[in-house]
């Protein structure tokens, strides 16, 4: 299997994941009802409507913040696309496709919601420190794999 197929297959699993565990949460289980789910001593389930990007920032209130975020995220996950067929790297094309994936996942919130549904809840105590989906979840393991390409493999690989 080629680095390439293995980036597309990262983000094609990451989505179905992603998308699966949003409805699941959603519609099933009925999260909004039954919340907040105490899974442990650091987890909850809960509902938040993200209207922004990671971490809530740039939180959007208008429809034309929310069509620039759809649009800003499809353009990216095709420029990344772009980036996984020439990826000769199996960690390079896996990362990239894990933040395609992700995106993919939370555009089509966007698309079907108006907002991005966030409902894993990591805190300490009271403090609560970040909700996020699987989406999310995809992207910042895809972002530290492409750091750890960039700043270790890359150097492994000019020597």
């Amino acid at each position: 299997m080629t680095a390439a197929h293995l980036g597309f297959a990262a983000a094609l699993l990451t989505l179905i994941l992603d998308q699966v565990t949003k409805v699941y949460t959603l519609f099933v289980f009925d999260l909004p009802v039954k919340e907040p789910l105490v899974l442990g001593p650091f987890l909850n389930l809960i509902v938040v409507w993200n209207r922004g990007i990671s971490y809530g920032l740039f939180q959007q209130s208008s429809d034309l913040g929310r069509w620039i975020l759809i649009v800003v995220s499809i353009i990216a996950a095709i420029g990344l696309s772009f980036w996984i067929r020439k990826a000769t790297g199996r960690l390079l094309a896996v990362s990239l496709g894990l933040i395609v994936g992700g995106a993919i996942g939370n555009v089509i919130d966007r698309l079907a919601y108006g907002a991005v549904f966030d409902f894993i809840q990591l805190h300490v105590g009271s403090y609560s420190w970040y909700v996020f989906n699987v989406a999310d979840a995809a992207i910042v393991a895809g972002v530290v794999g492409l750091l750890y390409d960039s700043f270790l493999l890359e150097k492994r690989r000019s020597r």
